[in-house]
């Protein structure tokens, strides 16, 4: 079974508007919410691929059972720690005259350091997990120790770890040796605390956090791709150019695609390729719109593989 863990899940409110002027009325043309979260946004592509997965994380009020409803909806299971906090709600305001995208994210609830360690206890509990994957922001009330201790016990049940994290938790979450990360370059750039521009710089920086334990080392780049690092291989992933209309969610989307490939028993070079198919099929539509599974089959045979190494 594979189990998504989002720590900071959302609800997210997208709003379409013409264009947003100062001082008058906008008038709001579409809205759409969403359950929203890195590791939620995998499950969401997994299901759309064909895979099962159950959601974790800490919900709380009426947002946070509006989000378990939304889920239940779309046939992804959860099994949510409840927060005597409320689930925050993020707003996204597309502009449709200038194609602009302004995202407001909320903070999210306090956690109570007896709920967190209500899913301390269910995650120790898990008994047939074959992939973990831990995503996304800290709430209130929890430090990146919460990582560690994550990665530390999914481990010791021979679990696969996916760490989707940035700063400080993904600074910590390496600490403790997670199967496979994935930060884009920003994220990259600020771990190691040096700007990373190039290929060679990237590939430099991947081959250092494969040296710290981490067995994959996914960088996602963009448009100019997402490259592998392990102690064996060194790939990237090209995928087709096209018509970009969204980013959001194409990083968990290629998460929820490498995942695929790793269940189906492809080899690593194929599962990249999925994490780029998954990853660039995101983006081909507008709002918070995941990965469809028809335009994964049709971009996945367009991929190119590079070996580096």
């Amino acid at each position: 079974m594979i189990y998504t863990i989002t720590l900071n899940p959302a609800l997210d409110r997208t709003i379409w508007v013409d264009r947003i002027r100062e001082d008058e009325s906008n008038r709001i043309e579409e809205e759409h919410r969403y359950a929203g979260g890195k590791s939620i946004d995998v499950s969401k592509v997994l299901k759309n691929l064909g895979l099962d997965s159950v959601a974790l994380g800490f919900v709380g009020g009426f947002a946070g059972r509006e989000l378990e409803g939304r889920l239940l909806n779309e046939g992804i299971q959860s099994d949510f720690i409840r927060v005597s906090g409320e689930t925050r709600i993020n707003i996204i305001i597309h502009e449709m005259e200038t194609k602009h995208q302004v995202a407001f994210n909320a903070r999210g609830p306090q956690v109570q350091p007896h709920e967190l360690m209500e899913l301390v206890d269910q995650v120790s509990s898990l008994r047939n997990a074959d992939i973990i994957t831990i995503g996304g922001s800290l709430p209130r009330g929890v430090t990146p120790e919460i990582v560690r201790k994550l990665i530390t016990m999914a481990k010791k049940g021979q679990t696969k770890v996916f760490l989707d994290v940035d700063g400080e938790a993904l600074k910590v979450g390496i600490e403790a040796g997670p199967h496979i990360i994935k930060p884009n370059i920003h994220e990259l750039s600020h771990l190691l605390g040096r700007e990373l521009t190039n290929i060679e710089d990237i590939l430099v920086a991947a081959r250092e956090i494969n040296k710290k334990g981490v067995e994959i080392v996914l960088v996602s780049m963009g448009a100019r791709g997402i490259l592998m690092v392990t102690e064996d291989e060194e790939q990237i992933a090209l995928p087709p150019q096209v018509e970009v209309k969204n980013t959001i969610g194409a990083g968990d989307s290629s998460v929820a695609g490498f995942i695929l490939g790793l269940v189906s028993g492809k080899e690593l070079k194929e599962c990249l390729a999925f994490a780029a198919a998954a990853g660039t099929a995101t983006t081909l539509s507008h709002g918070t719109a995941l990965c469809r599974k028809e335009d994964f089959d049709r971009i996945l045979p367009q991929v190119q593989l590079k070996e580096l190494r």
